[in-house]
């Protein structure tokens, strides 16, 4: 094994029953590098890091760490081994102190009566924050702390083990700008201090600022191994999709003179939406921009009838409608993609048909029953319709990849024929395929004379697809943009200024 390798993954392969996950992959990483693994979603970059940290056996290879070949079992050999890995999904309990999800199982106690040394426990935790320049206070519940704070206490509990190999598993996915940056301080900190990060992230931006080496991944094989500084975006997204990925662009533009699908009118909901007034045109995108906190998951909320309005009007085709329910929102022709399409959306534990055919119930029914035949065909139309891949319509939710995830809320709201759809981050969390594909379905949509309303945590997403923009602050529509007009500048300081003057003097 050369020298300058720290950790060696070689000719790994992985099976599960109809699925080759990894094909005779191979994944070379020099020690104190921060190396991405990236690839569209189904590419077989977690299982490759489960295999790493013990959560799956490989089928054959070999991995090699510091020159020395070994066999990862479980995860505890992994941890014995000093690898560790941090997950999208935080394994904290919410109702324990930093300190003690920190070191949970491995207190150190007294020499008499084995009592918890709860002063050593607080000092060994004041000191793993110190270590990457992190300022929390151990005592605090961790249900108490910010999304980007208990990736610190998952970072110190990485290391509280002496891991000299840490897994990221897209640590960024739930973080605004601000909290972003910060994370990658803790990350060059942790560099400095000799780790190893091995970062698995679907933003290219966070890739190309923070990485050294990346790795891309397609269809379970291994792409190409570069330094980052001999890479472009543009040939990463080719490596990626297999295939040059063009621009993605409107069949038609709106008409101004296009019939307005929703009007809302002084539109309120408790303290948190004030005296909101827009409309939404027949194949319209219309973009709901702001910081966050501004109020733009709430404003889709409202007017699908999650949480009323307490005041104000909706108008659909110039008629004036109540919506106090989701029920009521569907039976008016709109339909909803939510933020968490895992908690909000989905039924995780339900195949894919029943997701699908969920809202269009009703018209499947016979004497009270699922006309099995009827919804099987219903499914069958809109997994072609619009590319979901899955292995057959018995596939749980809870197993398809983020981007078929989200093709099938889609599907749950393309049957009913909606005329309005509100997406509240389509496309968060999903690769570069899957993303282009949404827009172009999200195109196709508008382009058939559809409303659509977006969100997205991201700008320059907003700025690409939307033909109008609204800019929000503190639940108050502050500025509008046409696409032409729009610029990142413009809006960031249209919803900063805003903010800061709506600050209590």
């Amino acid at each position: 094994m050369a020298a300058d390798y720290f950790l060696k993954m070689e000719g790994i392969s992985k099976s599960f029953p109809g699925v080759h996950a990894l094909d005779n992959v191979d994944l070379f990483v020099q020690g104190g590098q921060i190396h991405a693994i990236v690839g569209e979603n189904g590419a077989g970059k977690s299982t490759l890091m489960k295999i790493l940290c013990g959560a799956y056996q490989k089928d054959s290879g070999e991995i090699w760490l510091n020159n020395n070949l070994i066999e990862i079992k479980n995860p505890l050999d992994a941890q014995n081994l000093g690898i560790a890995i941090i997950y999208q999904e935080f394994n904290l309990a919410s109702h324990l102190t930093a300190e003690a999800n920190i070191f949970i199982g491995r207190e150190p106690t007294s020499r008499y009566g084995g009592f918890i040394e709860n002063v050593v426990v607080h000092k060994n935790a004041v000191k793993l924050f110190q270590q990457f320049g992190v300022a929390i206070n151990p005592s605090v519940e961790v249900r108490n702390l910010t999304v980007c704070e208990q990736q610190f206490v998952e970072i110190a509990k990485a290391l509280s083990f002496n891991s000299n190999l840490l897994i990221m598993d897209e640590p960024t996915s739930a973080l605004p700008e601000k909290e972003i940056q910060q994370l990658f301080r803790v990350i060059r900190r942790i560099k400095q201090e000799g780790v190893t990060i091995l970062y698995i992230s679907h933003c290219l931006d966070e890739v190309f600022e923070i990485a050294d080496t990346v790795t891309i991944l397609r269809d379970g094989k291994h792409i190409i191994t570069k330094p980052i500084r001999e890479l472009t975006k543009k040939k990463v997204i080719s490596h990626i999709v297999g295939r040059e990925l063009g621009a993605v662009s409107r069949g038609r533009q709106p008409s101004s003179k296009a019939g307005v699908l929703l009007g809302v009118e002084d539109l309120c909901q408790g303290s948190v939406l004030k005296n909101i007034s827009f409309e939404l045109h027949e194949g319209e995108i219309l973009g709901i921009a702001g910081l966050l906190g501004a109020g733009r998951t709430e404003l889709l909320s409202c007017i699908f009838g999650v949480n009323p309005k307490t005041s104000g009007s909706i108008y659909l085709n110039g008629r004036k409608c109540e919506i106090n329910s989701p029920s009521e929102a569907v039976i008016n022709g709109i339909g909803f993609v939510p933020e968490d399409r895992k908690l909000q959306g989905l039924f995780l534990g339900l195949n894919t048909r029943a997701n699908i055919t969920t809202a269009y119930l009703d018209n499947i029914l016979k004497m009270g029953l699922i006309d099995s035949k009827a919804e099987c065909q219903i499914a069958a139309q809109y997994i072609k319709s619009i590319d979901i891949r899955l292995h057959s319509q018995e596939q749980l939710a809870l197993s398809l990849s983020g981007g078929n995830q989200q093709k099938v809320l889609l599907s749950r709201w393309l049957a009913i024929k909606p005329k309005i759809l509100l997406l509240d981050d389509p496309t968060r969390g999903i690769d570069v395929g899957a993303r282009a594909s949404i827009h172009k379905l999200i195109y196709k949509l508008a382009d058939q004379g559809l409303g659509v309303i977006f969100v997205s945590s991201e700008l320059p997403e907003v700025l690409d697809i939307c033909d109008r923009i609204l800019v929000m602050a503190k639940g108050q529509v502050t500025g509008e943009y046409s696409h032409e007009e729009a610029t990142r500048e413009k809006i960031l300081m249209c919803a900063t200024k805003a903010f800061l003057n709506l600050q209590p003097a």
